[in-house]
């Protein structure tokens, strides 16, 4: 899953990033509102975690700019534990959840991967298709017959991204842009290597290639 952090606070960018990555997330990083409001608007983010108290442009405002442009993506904004007003405000302007500061950053993954699941009902809230399911914990995959296999992390983001659009063909393209952060620079000839990993982990049938067009988690 890729996840965009818009938060000023060096100290708490450094605690929060090594986390999210070793939970499985692509992770991009804004400093200030404006840059995070640029990201939110060109880049296919599953997920933002947006601070409130922002330099160059505040965080709600980011937020209602998001909302008024049609943008949809799962918001969970960081408030002051005292701000109740900031709370209701942040929630009247469509954020989906809040957390105050300071927070567990067990508490906040938790809150990320309900967010999640909930934005992609297809998956179901196990994230389990058809015997082939994830460990998000365990970051491993577990087959019908008990078999767990452990995953990297590029795999694991990789599986998770096709659990949550079975049956559906997904673009070399789109798979980057949600495995990958704008750091990395991936090839098409890397998304290969790693479908081909999977294959090996889950079986070569769960996952159709379509010339031309891209790849496909089967639906028994």
């Amino acid at each position: 899953m890729r996840l965009l952090l818009v938060e000023d606070d060096p100290a708490q960018v450094a605690a929060l990033l090594p986390a999210l990555k070793a939970a499985g997330f692509a992770v991009d990083h804004a400093a200030d509102g404006i840059g995070g409001e640029l990201l939110g608007d060109t880049e296919p983010y599953d997920v933002v975690v947006l601070d409130l108290g922002l330099p160059r442009r505040p965080g709600l405002e980011v937020l209602r700019h998001w909302r008024a442009r049609g943008r949809d993506l799962p918001v969970l904004v960081l408030t002051a534990r005292d701000a109740w007003h900031e709370r209701v405000d942040g929630l009247k302007a469509g954020a989906d959840d809040y957390l105050g500061k300071p927070f567990h950053v067990e508490e906040l993954l938790a809150r990320l991967n309900a967010l999640t699941r909930r934005a992609a009902p297809a998956a179901g809230r196990t994230l389990a298709v058809d015997g082939l399911s994830l460990d998000e914990d365990g970051q491993c995959v577990v087959l019908e017959d008990g078999q767990t296999h452990p995953l990297t992390g590029t795999e694991f983001r990789l599986l998770r991204y096709l659990l949550r659009n079975p049956g559906r063909i997904l673009s070399k393209t789109q798979l980057m842009e949600h495995v990958y952060d704008l750091d990395a620079e991936p090839s098409d000839n890397l998304i290969e290597v790693y479908i081909r990993r999977l294959r090996e982990k889950i079986g070569r049938e769960r996952i159709e290639t379509l010339r031309g067009q891209g790849y496909r988690l089967r639906r028994r």
